[in-house]
């Protein structure tokens, strides 16, 4: 008697993987979404549009249709919410840096992924030239995501003084300030993330936000805060070095002020797929470290900080809302 074989398709789907982001990339950069802007389109005119030839222009957009990246009906493609509002060159957020730091920087680099995983040590990576631009560019555009995505998540308007403590992107401050113009804040870094930082600043955010420059490591915080924020900082530092910047954090709130943590977290029980390939990326290009979610809730208790929740923010890291104790 013979039984039906396992059905395989989770190991294609997964092996098949690196061929889908490759097709979502060449998409995105050959501009098939913004060939789409406009509405919906045959592969013809996809093609006309994205000076492409129109196989490839089937290829592509079939490709996306089954990502669910597309939408097909009666021979015509349109964008989806997700790709019209992100990569059809719109108004709103343009993500298109971010995937091109990822193709072009990002996804060479993993061919050295395996390496990585034998010795759990980076690989060479080339900073010089234009690539520092483009690499900065890329991560400072999915950073501005990730703000966005929190503000949307959480609410700031409980706060009125919110310190972005040995953070990356004013993008975080901007945003909470968006939904709350209450808000006033401070951008506290060492000397070349603040310059960094202040590049990337928009028009008027000197208007509620003070930039100091300390490192919470060697010297004291400045200011007093009801809030603070630690954005895309544990994974950059050792476990000690975490817990001295969340114990600096701690000297300057009182008792039931909000520290938010955005980082991504590894933590295999919730089965979010996001975080322990984000762990893989950050090994493989700098050696830097995302941690166990169970590991930082308890540098938080050490450091005077008690634990409230920790909430999934779409597409970003998650966060670790946390109250002075």
């Amino acid at each position: 008697m013979t039984t039906n074989p396992v059905d395989p398709s989770p190991l294609a789907a997964v092996a098949s993987s690196f061929m889908a982001a490759k097709q979502f990339f060449a998409a995105s950069e050959l501009g098939v979404f913004a060939a789409l802007a406009d509405g919906a389109q045959t592969s013809a005119g996809i093609a006309e549009k994205a000076g492409v030839p129109e196989r490839s222009a089937r290829i592509l957009a079939d490709a996306m249709v089954g990502l669910g990246l597309l939408t097909y009906a009666d021979g015509r493609y349109t964008n989806t919410e997700a790709t019209g509002a992100y990569l059809a060159g719109g108004a709103g957020l343009d993500l298109r840096p971010w995937l091109a730091f990822w193709d072009t920087m990002s996804y060479p680099h993993w061919l050295g992924y395996t390496d990585s995983m034998r010795t759990a040590e980076p690989q060479p990576f080339d900073m010089s030239g234009e690539r520092m631009g483009a690499f900065m560019n890329g991560v400072q555009t999915y950073n501005t995501l990730h703000a966005q995505q929190l503000a949307a998540v959480y609410d700031f308007t409980a706060h009125e003084n919110l310190l972005d403590l040995a953070g990356l992107s004013t993008a975080f401050l901007d945003e909470a300030h968006k939904r709350n113009p209450k808000l006033r804040g401070a951008f506290v870094s060492t000397d070349m993330m603040l310059g960094m930082a202040k590049q990337g600043a928009p028009e008027g955010f000197g208007d509620f936000v003070e930039f100091h420059e300390a490192d919470p490591l060697t010297s004291d915080v400045p200011g007093h805060y009801d809030s603070v924020l630690l954005e895309h900082v544990l994974h950059r530092f050792t476990p000690e070095e975490n817990k001295k910047i969340m114990a600096a954090a701690r000297k300057v709130v009182d008792q039931g002020a909000t520290l938010l943590v955005l980082d991504f977290l590894l933590d295999a029980a919730d089965g979010r797929r996001l975080d322990p390939v984000l762990a893989g990326e950050y090994l493989v290009i700098d050696g830097t470290v995302v941690y166990p979610e169970d590991e930082v809730k308890g540098w938080l208790e050490a450091t005077g900080w008690s634990w409230v929740e920790t909430r999934p923010v779409p597409g970003s890291p998650r966060v670790v809302i946390a109250k002075a104790v």
